[in-house]
C-alpha cells in the first residue's frame, strides 16, 4: 500500500469521527432545548389549570347575563307590540272623533248661514267703538 492511500484512509476516518462528534453535540444541544420546552409547557399547563375554575365561573355568569338580556328583550318586544296596538286603536278613535267633529261643524254651518253675516269682522265698527 502506498502512503498516499493510507493518509487518505486516515483522513476519511478522522473526518468521519469529527462528523459523528458534531452530530453528538447537536443532539445534546437539542436535548437541552427540548428539556426546557417541556418544563415551559408543564408550567403553562399548571397555569391553565389554575385559571380553569375562574374562567368557567365567568362564562357561567356571562351566560346568565345573556339569558337575562334575552328575556328582557322578549318582554320589551311584547311591550312594543302592545303599544303599537294601543296606538292603532287611538288613531282609529282620533279619526272617528275628527269625523264626528267635522260632521257637527258642517251641520252647524248648514243650519245657520245668517250667523256668518252678523258676526263682527276684524276692524269693524263694533270693535273700534269698544
Amino acid at each position: 500500500m502506498s502512503t498516499t492511500t493510507q493518509w487518505w484512509s486516515v483522513g476519511i476516518g478522522i473526518g468521519s469521527v469529527l462528523i459523528g462528534v458534531a452530530i453528538l453535540l447537536v443532539c445534546i444541544a437539542l436535548t437541552n432545548v427540548l428539556s426546557r420546552l417541556g418544563k415551559t409547557l408543564d408550567e403553562v399547563d399548571r397555569q391553565i389549570a389554575t385559571l380553569g375554575v375562574p374562567v368557567a365561573t365567568t362564562l357561567t355568569h356571562v351566560g346568565g347575563i345573556a339569558n337575562t338580556a334575552d328575556s328582557t328583550l322578549a318582554r320589551a318586544g311584547l311591550a312594543v307590540a302592545q303599544l303599537e296596538s294601543v296606538a292603532a286603536k287611538a288613531t282609529s278613535i282620533a279619526t272617528q272623533v275628527g269625523t264626528a267633529v267635522n260632521n257637527v261643524v258642517s251641520g252647524l254651518r248648514r243650519s245657520k248661514p245668517d250667523d256668518a253675516a252678523t258676526l263682527p269682522r276684524h276692524g269693524s265698527e263694533h270693535e273700534l267703538a269698544s
